[in-house]
C-alpha cells in the first residue's frame, strides 16, 4: 500500500506557462525626428542679414526676422520675430525674440516667447527662458533652462519679502 501510492508532488505538477506569439507581429518604428532642420537661406528677402564678414558691436532692435552669419556683441531685441545664428555666426549678447534657431555659437542669456532650437553644430553658454526648447544630439549647452508655462511671458521670480521685525544679529565674537 505504501509503496503503490505515488507522492502528491509528482501527481500535481503544473505545466509551464506557454507564451504564444502575438497574432500580429510587433512593428518597431524609429523615433520621429525631434525637429526638422530648417534651411539657412541668406538670400531670403523676408529677413535681415548680418553677413559672414561683418563684425558689429552695440544694441540691435528690429521688427523683422534676422540671420546672423558674422559676429555680433551687445544686445538683440527682435520681439515677435525670429533670430537665426548661422553655422559661422558668433554672438555675445543678451537676446529677446519670438524664436531663436542656433547653428553657430551664442554666449549670453536668451529669452523667447515661442521656442529655442539648438542644432548639432550649435554652442550656447547662457540661460534659456522659453516655453519650448529643443537641443539636437551633439549640440553644446551650458547654463540654466526655465520652461515658461502656457500664457506666461515673463519668468516668474519669487518676491523677496523683508520682514518688518528685527532679526537676531550674530555678534562678531559669537561667530568666531
Amino acid at each position: 500500500m505504501w509503496r503503490d501510492k505515488k507522492p502528491e508532488t509528482e501527481a500535481k505538477q503544473s505545466p509551464l506557462p506557454v507564451v504564444l506569439p502575438p497574432e500580429k507581429p510587433i512593428e518597431v518604428k524609429p523615433m520621429a525626428e525631434p525637429m526638422k532642420t530648417p534651411m539657412v537661406n541668406p538670400s531670403d528677402p523676408s529677413r535681415a542679414l548680418l553677413g559672414r564678414t561683418m563684425v558689429v558691436k552695440g544694441d540691435l532692435t528690429g521688427n523683422e526676422d534676422l540671420l546672423i552669419a558674422g559676429q555680433f556683441e551687445g544686445t538683440i531685441n527682435v520681439q515677435g520675430h525670429s533670430l537665426t545664428i548661422g553655422p559661422e555666426g558668433k554672438v555675445k549678447a543678451e537676446i529677446q525674440a519670438a524664436r531663436v534657431v542656433i547653428y553657430g555659437s551664442i554666449h549670453g542669456n536668451i529669452n523667447v516667447q515661442e521656442r529655442v532650437e539648438i542644432y548639432k553644430s550649435g554652442q550656447v553658454v547662457g540661460d534659456l527662458v522659453a516655453p519650448g526648447i529643443s537641443i539636437e544630439d551633439g549640440a553644446y549647452f551650458k547654463g540654466k533652462i526655465e520652461i515658461l508655462r502656457e500664457g506666461a511671458r515673463e519668468p516668474e521670480h519669487p518676491r523677496l519679502v523683508q520682514d518688518s521685525k528685527p532679526s537676531a544679529a550674530v555678534s562678531p565674537r559669537a561667530a568666531s
